[in-house]
Order: C-alpha cells, then structure tokens, then sequence
C-alpha cells in the first residue's frame, strides 16, 4: 500500500476528508429511501398498481448492482476520484429528469440513470483500503458509515413531509441538490488515492474468477449479503404495511422508519469503537445474533395480536444496529482478500449483496397483501438474518483454518 498524505480538507492533493466520504455516501444512501413514503401517491400519478411501483425500488437496486460491477474496476482503472466525478455528474441529470417526467417508462428511465450514485458506496470503500490497514480499516468504516446513517435516517420523514406539501416530485428535486452539493466536494476535495492503474478493464474482469474462487471472497460477500438482505427486505415491504397494514400518512411512516437506520447509527458507533479492539469475527457474530433475536419477538408482538404500528417498527431498530456491526467488518475483510484488486473486489462483492438486496425486496413486497398482514415480512427478515449468522459462522471458520493468527 503507497504512502498518501494525510487528508488536509478542501484539498485536491491530499486524500478527501472524511466528512466528504461520509456525505458523498449519505447521498447514494437518500436515493434509495427518500420517495418511499410517497411510493402510493407515484401509483395514483402513473396510474399503476403499488407491485408496479415499486419496481422503482427494485429495478433501481438491480441496477445498482450493475453499477457496482462496473465502477470497481474502472476505478481501479482510471482513478477513483473521475470516476465519482462523472458518476455524480450522471446522477443529477437523472435527477432532474426523474423530476420532470409525465409517463412511468421515462421516469424509470431516469430512475435507472441514478443508479450511477452507487460509485459512493463501492469507491468510498475502496479509497478507505488505499489509505489503511485491515483491522484499520474496518473502525474507519464503521466511523464513516455512522455518519452516513444519519442521512437515510431522516430521509422518509423528509420524503413524506415534502410528498404531503408539495407531491411525489419534490424528493427527486431534493435529490437533484443534494447530487450538487456532493459534487462540488468531491471536485474540491478528493484527492487522488489509487497510484497504482491497472492493464485495463479486461484485465480486472479477467480478474474476477480469482475472486469468486476465494472461499474467504464468498464468505464476507454472502454475509454482506444477507446482512443488507434484511435491510433491503424491510423496505420493500414497509411502506406497503405503514399504510395499507396500520393505516399511516406517508409522513408517519417515514417516522417510523427512523427506528431502522437509528440502529444503524448505534452499530456503526460499536464498531468504529470496538471493531479493532474486540476483533472482526465476534462483530460479524454479534451482529447476526442481534438481528436474529431481535426480530424473533416482532413475531411474538404479532402472535399476542398486537395491533400498534410499535409491535412491529419499534423492533426494526435490530436491523440497522446488526448491519451497523457487521458491514464495517465484513466490508474491511472483504478488501483484504485481495488488497491490490480492492476497487474490483467491492464492485463484484457490492453487485451481488445489491442483487440479493434486489430479489429479498421484490420477494417481500410480492408475498405482502391486505389480508396477509404484517407477516410476511416478518418472516422474510428473518430468514435473511438466519442465513445471515450460517454465513457468518461459515466465514469465521474458512479464516482460522487458512489465517490461524486472524483476529476473532
């Protein structure tokens, strides 16, 4: 790893500040949850039903995922910080033409376009690895990440409150600014972290199987995925039951959503402060056990028929604080498997939790019904948060069989 100055704040010849990383990341975080709450009054503008809809969110991860796939590499192509200049570059454009559009197919079109912000998520992972170590690394992300929860925390409650004043259209305007104001930071901010340029873009997809080869790849990847699995479940199926379930206003669901991400918060705080020192692998358990047990007495609530939108919100804070635990950490060994492939391994890893996140959501919002109540959802949170903990065990025994010295 090159030797890089230390991050000097509006600099374009240092490494950027953290605080740009964490509101350039809080930017791709706002894009995917801001519009939920206002999802049922899109169905009424486009005249489509809510299944439809929320392809918006689907579709959207889906191609996330692409981009992710993409953007690793050619990061570790051309440099990080070009890429996130065009990416965000791309994304207000969309944003303003998502904004503006009168018929379903162009607004996905635009919708598709903005995909492009996930080059926070999968490049800011990576300019962490170019500047520290592993163990590092993983109390740097989880500092960053804490502070990129804030964003998607109080983005429901902004999306609904703009969706009931002014319509569904004032969450992309919204997006549109916050794309301005992230790039500007990167423009004067972001220095150059990747020195090294590699042969070229065949050349790092020609270095894909190594990864998908490597049992500790797969390991951290499908806990990353299940992880976010939850996460991603959890939003596919919660607009639908604030309001169709409960009977909530769009504002009162984004505010009940707040609970997620308010975990999210917390876990990140524990991992920025303890990930280093108690080791990866207990955090990576620890955080599937939280989720897991969490979750387990929302299906209690339900089973003693409690009616209240707390029965099953209040608890969704697990969520966001088991995701808080273990990304930093599964993120910090997912880009030690391969230290010098580190942009192409966060795009192929991010693809395939993005994918993943992409079908739990559709899942979750297919099997969700008037009639079905809350349930389904319940049940697919905690599917992913199982599979989650067999991951993370599965993970943690390939390490101290192949790095007996690994920290637990």
């Amino acid at each position: 790893m090159t030797t890089l100055p230390a991050p000097r704040y509006l600099d374009r010849s240092s490494p950027p500040h953290i605080t740009t990383l964490v509101l350039t990341a809080a930017v791709g975080s706002v894009a995917i949850n801001i519009f939920l709450p206002s999802m049922p009054e899109m169905a009424s503008f486009f005249g489509q039903p809510y299944a439809v809809i929320q392809l918006t969110l689907t579709v959207y991860l889906a191609l996330t995922g692409v981009a992710i796939l993409v953007l690793g590499p050619l990061s570790d192509l051309y440099g990080r910080r070009p890429v996130m200049i065009w990416s965000f570059a791309l994304f207000i454009a969309a944003s303003i033409g998502a904004a503006f559009a009168q018929s379903f197919a162009v607004f996905m079109g635009f919708r598709c376009l903005q995909a492009a912000v996930v080059s926070s998520f999968v490049i800011g992972r990576a300019i962490v690895r170019d500047q520290v170590a592993r163990e590092k690394a993983a109390s740097l992300l989880g500092y960053v990440t804490m502070g990129q929860a804030l964003a998607p925390m109080i983005a429901p409650a902004i999306g609904g409150a703009l969706g009931d004043a002014f319509g569904w259209q004032a969450s992309f305007h919204a997006l549109t600014i916050f794309g301005i104001i992230a790039l500007v930071l990167i423009y004067f901010d972001q220095g150059e972290t990747y020195t090294r340029r590699s042969a070229g873009l065949r050349a790092q997809i020609r270095n894909f199987p190594d990864l998908l080869g490597s049992r500790r790849f797969w390991g951290y990847t499908l806990t990353s995925t299940f992880a976010a699995g939850t996460f991603f479940a959890y939003l596919g199926g919660a607009p639908y039951v604030g309001i169709n379930v409960y009977g909530l206003s769009a504002a009162t669901v984004g505010l009940y959503m707040a609970f997620t991400p308010t975990g999210y918060i917390i876990g990140n705080f524990i991992s920025g402060r303890f990930a280093a020192r108690i080791g990866m692998f207990r955090m990576l358990r620890l955080g599937a056990l939280i989720t897991l047990g969490f979750m387990s007495m929302t299906l209690v609530t339900w089973g003693l028929g409690i009616s209240h939108p707390l029965g099953f919100f209040f608890f969704t804070f697990a969520i966001g604080l088991g995701n808080g635990i273990i990304l930093p950490s599964a993120s910090a060994g997912l880009l030690d498997v391969r230290p010098d492939l580190a942009g192409s391994a966060s795009g192929l890893s991010g693809s395939i939790v993005t994918f993943g996140g992409a079908a739990l959501s559709t899942l979750s919002g297919l099997l969700l019904t008037t009639f079905s109540g809350v349930l389904p959802l319940i049940l697919c949170v905690l599917g992913a948060s199982l599979l989650c903990l067999g991951s993370a065990t599965y993970t943690i025994s390939v390490e101290t069989r192949m790095r007996p010295g690994a920290s637990r």
